[in-house]
């Protein structure tokens, strides 16, 4: 986000002497631009001038050789002999550029740099070092570290250097002790990446006067459409060829090309310049690339500089072809793209055939500005921002450039860019600027909008008067016309592409006026009709309420699988995949599928505690999964700003996939842990089971647990301790443990337990009617446990089926209490055991009724080869 340096901003804009930091970001974030952070320094002094008395080479073991240097750090910080009298302070220095008779800066013992480096005396190469001589590199200035900061050579005029005395306060002179704020900025406010806008918004605020730099800079530009339009041949032909426009938007419809002659490669970047480009996080390379650069933070417009001697025209504004490739500044090679914007020139008369750059985004190795450059090329030009944006984001290299020119940049700003940097460069660097520069502005005019006054009270509850509204529209730079019915034309200014319809001219007024005058005002709530939770919402929360007071804990996973989930839970990819949602622009490259299961995207929550030492884990999840039918029709293209006819919508809703709504969960660890005197029992089937039977009663719901043969088990669950969930008749789910295969792919414990039902048939299969509630019968219960044996093919859900059907209303309760196999009951047989209640409500069961109830369940659990024990 953009940096703010209160010292630039007085240059467009009127600013209290005594502006803090502080009180700039709450002026700023009265129009919008919010506070990222107030950045205080790194560094501490004490940090002054000093000059180098002597500065004796003192060749070393190692080959290298250091300097022994006395520099005078002024009376106040300077060293004291054993007579009192102050003498210039011993310094061991290596930089090469070290010498007898400079002005160099100093740390002294105490000052902090950049990384809590902490300066202090120390003995080296036989001497006592009493501070330090300062690199860019070590002071955040910069990335030299050729050598420590020789003040004649840091941009100061002569007078200026001739003034600087030892023990001058070092920290200030190189702002080193001032706050920068980050200020942040939305997508569609582009103009204050610069501080031309970020001024502009300061005056909005503040009512500060604020002077448009552009204005004046475009006056001082060569007239190339006036009557008095500067004749002759233009620095450069300049064509705009592109045959593969994106939505029909061609990709630059200006440039705007000027030379400067005579320019003296040598110079260097005033120190001004510097400080402020270093302050704004951009690294000082040369002052041609610096001017170029602080040109764009000024005002907003990103530029390019050339080799003019090395560009042949004409400059060809084009789209790549296929098989190209381009190696950027950064030494990377990109394989471009038909929808890739270039900047080419034409060697050998090859009209486009070498590419400069990546338009809007990085420059290539070739054409740009050396250490031998003596004519430039200035690029000022407006690209299409979806054009900038795809190609910066296709080859990961955002820039500078490219998130201004994505935001939208002003598309009248390039004459004053191109002359702002001419006049840098020619006071600067010696150049000459031309008055023939070449300027292919295919721009249309912005449209007028419809503005009805009335529409800020409609929109924004704002009673603001019709006379305010047209001055708060001319003050951001608008054109209005009429009003006198309180309805307008206004064009909106060049800088703000946003501005497009009467809603974003709604939104400057409210956010001038000032958000905090919006009258709030609560929404009547309707009477009639259903007011509330839906019963979905309702039993949803009844569901997640019941998992927590069991003690598992909620979890939200991005819904996306890929190969690696697959795998883990044995699927087969070419299964799966026809069957899955595959999302075209996915967050991560390896998951470009939605899910099926909720179990794949848990798990990785669960591995994540797993890997940080949570052994006992118990997450759950609620959310949807996406079901595709390949066989679904093609979901049709509708037209935007018309409302869908019921047949459009019906037509949509056909060719999306399946979405129910499931709830799943995961436990490993230990179930039960009281403690070392306690009991210790790790998480098995049983809990998940018992799990999914809190939800069914929490909801009212009547499901049956049923265990397929081994065969039938799908694979990612263990085929002996799993089952089925049936409610109404269809399955709805899983519950068990996982398969080993799978604990191992994942890195789960053993026997760790899941589940995972579908909650959309869950709650179908609830009627809504209200639970009646029934009498308390005032006669005793019968009690009694009844043991069957029965063949090991016949669960336990079936045979309390048998018991209840037979039992008939009398039977008040019964309860599964012992599940026994072995010798004693026979080979592929087990024992099942209940604990079941009779009661009556109108008598007192007698030894004869209960032997008669008794008598019919046993009955019945013959069919099922059932027999009671003894």
């Amino acid at each position: 986000m953009p940096m703010v340096d209160i010292d630039w901003l007085k240059d467009h804009v009127e600013v209290p002497a005594d502006l803090t930091y502080e009180q700039l970001a709450k002026d700023l974030v009265k129009v919008g631009l919010e506070e990222e952070e107030i950045h205080s320094s790194q560094v501490t002094g004490p940090i002054v001038v000093g000059y180098v008395v002597d500065a004796t080479p003192e060749p070393q073991k190692n080959g290298k050789t250091i300097n022994w240097c006395h520099v005078d750090c002024g009376p106040e910080y300077n060293e004291t002999d054993e007579n009192g009298n102050k003498v210039p302070r011993g310094i061991i220095c290596g930089a090469p550029n070290m010498a007898a008779g400079e002005k160099v800066v100093v740390t002294l013992p105490g000052a902090v740099l950049p990384g809590d480096f902490r300066i202090e005396p120390r003995k080296t190469y036989g001497h006592i070092s009493n501070g330090m001589c300062a690199s860019e590199r070590e002071l955040g200035l910069g990335d030299s570290h050729d050598g420590i900061i020789l003040l004649r050579h840091y941009g100061f005029t002569p007078e200026e250097y001739e003034a600087l005395k030892p023990g001058d306060d070092a920290m200030h002179l190189l702002h080193l002790d001032q706050p920068l704020l980050e200020i942040n900025i939305t997508p569609d406010r582009g103009y204050a990446f610069s501080y031309r806008g970020v001024a502009r918004e300061y005056h909005h605020s503040t009512g500060a006067e604020y002077v448009d730099p552009a204005i004046e800079l475009g006056k001082d530009a060569p007239d190339l459409t006036g009557p008095g339009a500067a004749q002759g041949t233009p620095d450069i032909e300049v064509a705009i060829e592109d045959d593969n426009p994106i939505h029909g938007v061609v990709g630059c419809d200006r440039y705007y090309a000027r030379a400067i002659h005579g320019f003296d490669p040598t110079s260097r970047t005033p120190n001004w310049m510097r400080r402020r480009l270093v302050r704004a996080g951009m690294r000082s390379i040369s002052l041609a690339v610096d001017v170029t650069n602080y040109v764009m933070l000024d005002l907003g417009q990103p530029m390019h500089a050339y080799d003019l001697d090395k560009i042949a025209g004409p400059i060809v504004v084009r789209r790549a072809r296929a098989g190209e490739s381009l190696v950027t500044l950064d030494g990377k090679k990109h394989d471009l793209d038909p929808e890739d914007l270039l900047i080419t020139d034409s060697p050998d008369g090859q009209r486009g055939s070498r590419i400069l750059g990546l338009a809007g985004v990085m420059g290539g190795m070739y054409g740009e500005v050396t250490d031998e450059t003596k004519n430039i090329l200035l690029e000022a030009a407006h690209f299409d921002q979806v054009s900038i944006a795809r190609s910066a984001r296709r080859h990961k290299i955002p820039s500078e450039a490219s998130r201004r020119f994505e935001r939208g940049v002003d598309d009248r700003l390039q004459p004053a860019a191109a002359q702002m940097a001419a006049e840098l460069l020619t006071k600067y660097g010696d150049g000459e600027p031309s008055e023939h520069p070449c300027d292919v502005d295919n721009t249309v005019a912005r449209r007028p909008i419809h503005f009805k006054a009335s529409e800020v009270k409609r929109v924004a509850g704002l009673d603001v008067d019709v006379n305010r509204i047209s001055d708060i529209l001319t003050d951001i730079g608008c054109r209005v016309a009429g009003g006198g019915n309180g309805e307008f034309s206004v064009t909106a200014p060049s800088w703000r592409p946003d501005l497009n319809e009467a809603c974003d001219l709604v939104e400057e007024v409210a956010r001038l006026v000032g958000y905090d005058e919006i009258p709030v005002t609560v929404p009547p709530a309707p009477v009639e009709g259903a007011v509330g939770l839906t019963a979905e919402q309702r039993h949803r929360r009844e569901v997640a309420n019941e998992l927590a007071e069991y003690g598992m804990v909620e979890a939200l996973s991005y819904p996306f699988v890929g190969d690696e989930d697959f795998k883990a839970f044995a699927y087969d990819p070419e299964t799966i995949e026809p069957v899955s949602v595959e999302v075209a622009n996915p967050l991560a490259g390896n998951r470009p599928y939605l899910r099926r299961d909720i179990l794949p995207t848990l798990a990785g929550t669960v591995q994540l505690n797993l890997r940080r030492g949570i052994e006992n884990v118990r997450l759950y999840e609620i959310g949807h999964v996406y079901l595709w039918d390949p066989n679904a029709p093609a979901i049709p293209a509708l037209p935007g700003g018309v409302k869908p006819t019921d047949e459009q919508l019906a037509a949509l809703d056909a060719g999306l996939p399946d979405q129910p709504m499931r709830v799943a969960g995961i436990l490993t660890g230990l179930a039960e842990d009281s403690g070392w005197l306690g009991t210790r029992r790790a998480v098995d089937y049983s809990d998940a089971l018992e799990a999914v039977h809190r939800i069914a009663d929490r909801i009212g719901a009547h499901i049956v647990i049923d265990q397929p043969a081994a065969a039938e088990v799908p694979v990612q669950w263990h085929p002996g301790r799993a089952a089925r969930v049936l409610a109404g008749g269809k399955e709805i789910g899983m519950v068990g443990e996982l398969h080993p295969h799978v604990n191992e792919a994942l890195g789960f414990p053993a026997h760790t337990a899941a589940f995972e039902i579908d909650l959309t048939d869950l709650f179908a299969t609830l009627d809504g009617k209200p639970v009646q509630a029934k009498p308390i019968s005032t006669f005793p219960p019968v009690k009694q446990d009844l043991a069957f044996t029965v063949p090991d093919t016949v669960s336990e859900a079936q045979l309390e089926t048998t018991i209840r059907e037979a039992a008939g209303d009398e039977l008040e309760s019964i309860r599964l209490f012992d599940v026994f196999t072995g010798d004693q009951v026979g080979e592929h047989k087990k024992s099942l055991a209940f604990a079941v209640v009779f009661r009556a409500a109108d008598r007192t069961l007698s030894a004869e009724d209960s032997e008669a109830i008794r008598a019919r369940i046993v009955d019945g659990a013959q069919a099922l080869g059932a027999q009671l024990r003894a």
